[in-house]
Parts: C-alpha cells; structure tokens; sequence
C-alpha cells in the first residue's frame, strides 16, 4: 500500500507542489505568506509518518483533465485545458497525500479562497466531469451553493463540457434531475440552500461555490453528514471574500488559518486543506503593478487569464470611489473591508457650500422623504439646480418627536445635538411621541408659498407614508397614474445602488451643496456601506445608536433625479429661456 522509499526520495524531487514551490523561491511566481506557509507545511509532511506520497490518483486526473476536457468559456472556448502550475500544484496536494493507516486520501475538506475571474469554477468543472467519467462507478457528485442559479454555474459548465466531449450522448446523458455516466451509473446533482429534503444523501464528492454568502452552516453541514460512510469523500469550497460579517466563510478561514500556522492540529484538522490566494498587506493593492506582481498573490492566473489592463482599471477606480474600493478589495484581492467602515471621507462632505434659497425664487425642484414616527429622524429635502451646471442645492428639514429631546442620551452620545439643532431652525420638534407626518407635507407647501418653489417629483418608501400622501394629495400631488408626482422608492441595494455611486461621486467633487447643514454632516458621519456579491451598494449605520436618516433621504433624492434627469433640465432650461 504505501509507497517505497525510493518512491518517496523521487518524489521529494519530483512533483507539482516542489516545483511549485521552487518557482515561487525563484521570484517567478508571487504568493502570499498563507499560501507560502501550507506549502512549506504539505512539504514538510513527506516526512510525516502518518501519511504517504502516491501520485497516481492526481497524475490520472490531470491527464484526463488536460487531455479530454475542453473549456467553455470565449476566448478559450472548445480549447483542451491546458493546466497552469498553481492548479497542478493545488490537484497534486488534494490527491497525492495518502493516510498511511488505510491508503485514504488525506485530505476530506478543502478550502481554495481565490480572487475572481482566476477559473475557480472552470477549474472545479473539469474536476467535476473527471470524477463522473473516471471516478468511482456509483459515485454521487454535488454542484452546491447558497441558491440554485449559483449552484447551476458550475453544474451547466460540467454538462457542456460533457457535451463537448460526448456529442451524441453515447456514454453521458442529462435529464431533468442530473447528469449520468451511462456506463457507471455515477451522477452530477445540484443541491442548494432552497433544496427540499437535503438530508438522507450519499454524496461521494462535493463543489460548494461562493461560500462567502452563507450566513450558516447549513448545506456544508448536510454534506458532511451525506458522507459520513464513504471512505473518499470530498467537500470542495471555492470561493473569493465577501460581505456577510461572522458567516461561515469568516469561521472557516479562521480554522484554516489556525492550522496554516499550527495553533490546530486536531484529527480532523489533518484532514483539512486550506489553500488560500490572498495579500499580505492592503498597501500591497495600491502599490502592486506589473513589475513588483504583488497582485499575483490573489490572482495567480494574472497575466495568462486574468488581464493586467482589467485589474489596473479595477484598482484606479477604487482609488476614487469607497464604493468601488469595498467590492474591488474583496472580489479582486479577498480582502473582507468591515460593514462598519466609513462610506465617506471627512473631506468629501467638509467644505462650505452654502447658498441662499432666495436665489431660487419661482424654481422648481426634485423632492425625497425618509420617514418615521418615534426613535429615527423624519427628512425631508428637495433638490434645485441652475442651468449649465452641475451643482445640486440641496434644502433641508428634519423633523422629531418632542419625546425625543427629553430622552436622546443615546443619541447625544453619538453625537446628536438636537435641541441646539431646533434651536437654530433645522429640525422641526412634533409635540408628543410621533412626528406628525403631516407637517413634512407642509414644509413642501410652505418652500411654495414663501419662494416660489414648485415641486416636480417627489420620493417615497411606501413605510409610514400613509399620512404624509394625504396631506400631499390636498395640495394637489398624486400617487398614482402615469403623470404622478409622488414616487415609490424602495429602500434596497437593487434600487439605490446606482444612486449612491452618483452621490458619492458628487460629493467627492463638492458638487452637493447641502448649505453645511450640522444634521446632514452627522448623517454622512454615521453612514457605513455594505456590498453584495452583485457589487450593489446599500447605505447603513456605522454604529446602533448614530442616525443616517439624512444620508438615505439624499440617496433617495438622488434617485429620484436619475429618473427624472432628462425632463428636470428641460424645465429648467425653459424658465431660464422664459426669464
């Protein structure tokens, strides 16, 4: 069963994690310190007595690999897989190790933490196929991940690769429920969290996609539990960073770098592989180039897959925009930025931009509520602009309960001076424990009768807005029909993404002239940023107790002139040309 010694002095010399590793020695390949350190421990390990080096499992598979399976994807599509060192290197590891007890392979888990557009899923497909044509006869294979069309992404690259290969459906086929070796019985299934009945399975081998959106265990726990009986089972998680804060990708990076540096070496930490592309420093990003390659150590296919052109465009861009920066530094170098980290710069909103209202007499404006009844601020804020120019006005009016200034030690510790914020006109104090919603619908009016100002379109998300629409509908606004005034605004990432990329952008360019109103600024203060895997933005509090209220209501603003750009200018335009 075990191999002989000189097998194993061969091997020492010979083998894709050694040569690997000298090519990293030799500066021509560049990785960071983790990736570094598992290398010199799965090195290490040809001397462990607990296990033994056999490469003829790996050897099997990269042959079937670089000889049979075709890639799916333009610019490569129907070409042979021609296999880069890393992955021979990352197949050697998973495969080559053998338990010296009983000839299993060593390795149950691994973990591959890669950046995106590095042929994860390529690669992890033409692993897949192998299995289903070379594998175990009866084997169940999983393409699994937190829904169906993610789960679907590696699945539907095996079955084209499968149809490249078998054409006709000679040895393979696909039907409804999976795809099938004809001659082995063995078959590709997908498995999701929306799957019903994920328990009671036999799953021999595992590709678990995108494991940064999971919030629990649950799919990598059904798994393992599916293959408990099996003498080779395999559970592949391929993944970049992410964005869900303490989620199962957090805690299984935090057990893979526990056994990356020794703090853990449990039974079945022996049986874990981390293998993780990652940085070593921030900094690393802003100063990384071609020359140096610093950014190799998160993409290890640059320059052969992942273009050089594309990531310097990625890079410049999160240079200039917090937005940009969160995704990038997370999909590009699996870099986690924290939920609670500023989404703007004291400089992108610390300048003076006032202006007087009365500059805008007879105008007309865009307009945005966020509205609440008790604990948050209620705001309102219309939007005016001048011909031939960029700059948005931006007039304001908060609104609170008078409870709130008897009890705001919450707030007044986070910053909120909101008596001395009455006090000097910017917030508009309701008696008793509700904002009347009523009296926001007044302001509008009043921006009317004392200047002149006329709103266009106004808006809203649908929650407390029942009084504020009312009261609107007595001064004349609408909700409803083809020409309404008063617009739905959901408060989501899908909606408002695109709207905070535009404020963000404005604000850096001192574009918002918001009169240096001491609410708003406490606003931007408090205002975090969280990003989904889509690279959708959606503004959030830094901390429980700071208020963002000002922030959504300017996004929302924003929003809503997004929609309405081409018909605002237009009126503008006219009065300027009427006066």
């Amino acid at each position: 069963m075990n191999a002989n010694r000189k097998d194993l002095e061969k091997y020492k010399k010979e083998n894709y994690l050694i040569e690997y590793k000298k090519e990293i020695d030799k500066g021509n390949i560049v990785v960071g310190q983790e990736l570094y350190l598992e290398l010199e421990n799965l090195l290490s390990d040809f001397d462990n007595k607990e296990y033994y080096f056999d490469r003829t499992d790996t050897l099997k598979r990269i042959d079937f690999m670089e000889n049979c399976v075709r890639l799916t994807k333009s610019p490569y599509y129907n070409k042979p897989m021609k296999l880069m060192l890393w992955q021979k290197a990352f197949l050697e590891a998973v495969y080559s190790f053998k338990m010296a007890v009983d000839g299993t392979d060593r390795f149950k888990q691994v973990l591959l933490l890669i950046a995106r557009k590095n042929t994860k899923s390529e690669t992890c497909s033409g692993l897949g196929l192998t299995e289903l044509v070379i594998g175990n006869a009866g084997s169940d294979i999983v393409c699994s991940s937190n829904n169906n069309d993610q789960a679907a992404i590696v699945y539907e690259a095996i079955n084209t690769m499968r149809q490249l290969i078998d054409p006709l459906d000679q040895d393979t086929k696909k039907n409804q429920i999976c795809i099938l070796n004809k001659m082995t019985n063995s078959r590709v299934f997908k498995l999701s969290d929306r799957t019903k009945n994920k328990e009671g399975r036999n799953i021999d081998f595992a590709i678990v996609d995108e494991t940064n959106e999971m919030k629990d265990d649950v799919i990598i726990k059904s798994i393992e539990q599916s293959q408990s009986l099996k003498e080779n089972p395999k559970l592949i998680e391929i993944t970049t960073e992410g964005f869900v804060v303490d989620g199962h990708l957090d805690r299984t990076l935090q057990r893979a770098r526990k056994i990356i540096t020794g703090e853990s070496d449990g039974v079945a930490d022996k049986r874990f592989l981390p293998w993780l592309y990652t940085q070593d420093s921030e900094q690393e990003i802003w100063n990384g180039n071609r020359q140096n390659k610093l950014w190799m150590k998160s993409n290890p296919t640059i320059g052969t897959i992942k273009r050089w052109d594309y990531l310097e465009e990625q890079v410049d861009k999160a240079k200039t925009s917090k937005i940009d920066r969160v995704f990038v530094l997370a999909k590009d170098f699996n870099i986690k930025t924290s939920e609670n980290a500023s989404w703007l710069n004291l400089e992108d909103f610390d300048y003076d931009c006032k202006f007087d209202l009365n500059d805008f007499r007879d105008s007309i404006c865009m307009g945005a509520v966020d509205l609440s009844q008790t604990t948050d601020l209620t705001c309102a804020k219309v939007l005016l602009m001048k011909p031939n120019n960029n700059r948005k006005y931006i007039c304001t009016k908060y609104f609170i309960p008078e409870s709130k200034l008897k009890d705001d030690k919450n707030d007044w510790s986070a910053g909120a001076r909101y008596e001395e914020w009455a006090k000097e006109g910017f917030i508009t104090v309701c008696e008793g424990n509700d904002v009347v919603l009523s009296q926001v619908a007044d302001w509008f009016w009043s921006l009317y009768e004392l200047y002149g100002i006329r709103l266009y379109k106004c808006g809203y998300d649908q929650k407390f807005s029942k009084e504020w629409i009312h009261r609107m509908n007595d001064y004349g606004f609408t909700e409803t029909g083809e020409n309404k005034d008063l617009v739905v605004i959901l408060q989501n990432a899908q909606t408002l993404s695109n709207a905070m990329k535009l404020t963000e952008a404005d604000l850096k360019n001192k574009y918002v002239f918001y009169n240096n109103n001491p609410v708003d600024k406490w606003c931007f203060e408090n205002a975090g940023i969280r990003i989904d895997n889509n690279d959708m933005a959606l503004c959030v509090k830094k901390e429980k107790n700071k208020r963002i209220d000002g922030t959504v209501t300017l996004i929302i603003l924003y929003e809503v002139y997004r929609r309405y750009r081409t018909e605002f200018m237009q009126y503008i335009e006219s009065m300027q040309k009427e006066d």
